[in-house]
């Protein structure tokens, strides 16, 4: 029973974030005049491509019994932080922060599950914007290691964590500080789709200043590097 309810809460927060990004790119274009060409309309093409994909994936699961299969491709790593910050800026907006995002070199391609990655990055960005203090930056950033692995970080100013929080966030059902809104699922998620994907997912506290969480993924040069 805990099992099934833990895997449904996880059907339900990825959902979730999906239409939420989905509903943030549709007002965005529906009053800003926005092309639907453009990086707005993007943002909501794969939201609903995302919604679709959990739909079939929780479908498949019912049928079967497991869980869908993973797909690793090689792919850009900068595509993958532009696309994260298109869909975080309207985030961050609704929630009246600044969400800076740093450059990335544009010849470094990392292997892994793309779609898990996204959400996996996403839902760092949520929890950012969620806790870092009000007229704050929260940074994303990514670089490629002298150790064969790429970084993706996502840096908040949400003043630090209590005592023993690290050791303790990323388990299901966790909320942190005295905020109990959602379902305390999203880092949980975040830290099962970069294994999946054959990474690792760690935070780091900055006593006083805020958290920095860091994804490792295997690097891949492309040919032309």
């Amino acid at each position: 029973s805990a099992e099934s309810n833990e895997r449904l809460g996880f059907l339900v927060h990825e959902l979730r974030n999906s239409l939420q990004t989905a509903t943030l790119a549709f007002t965005a274009l529906q009053t800003g005049q926005l092309p639907i060409a453009g990086a707005t309309g993007a943002v909501l093409g794969r939201s609903l491509l995302a919604l679709t994909s959990l739909v079939n994936h929780a479908l498949n699961d019912v049928r079967v019994a497991a869980g869908p299969a993973l797909r690793r491709e090689v792919f850009s790593l900068s595509s993958l932080i532009a696309e994260a910050g298109n869909a975080g800026f309207l985030d961050a907006d609704s929630r009246r922060c600044v969400l800076s995002v740093r450059n990335v070199k544009p010849d470094v391609e990392i292997e892994g599950d793309r779609s898990l990655l996204l959400g996996a990055l996403m839902n760092l960005l949520n929890n950012a914007f969620k806790f870092t203090r009000p007229g704050t930056e929260v940074w994303l950033s990514a670089r490629a290691g002298d150790d064969g692995a790429t970084y993706i970080e996502v840096e908040d100013h949400c003043g630090g964590l209590p005592a023993g929080a690290a050791e303790v966030m990323f388990r299901p059902f966790t909320r942190r500080h005295e905020d109990k809104s959602g379902l305390g699922l999203g880092l949980s998620i975040s830290r099962s789709n970069v294994e999946a994907s054959g990474g690792t997912l760690s935070v780091r506290d900055v006593p006083g200043t805020g958290c920095v969480f860091t994804i490792r993924v295997a690097q891949r040069q492309s040919a032309e590097s």
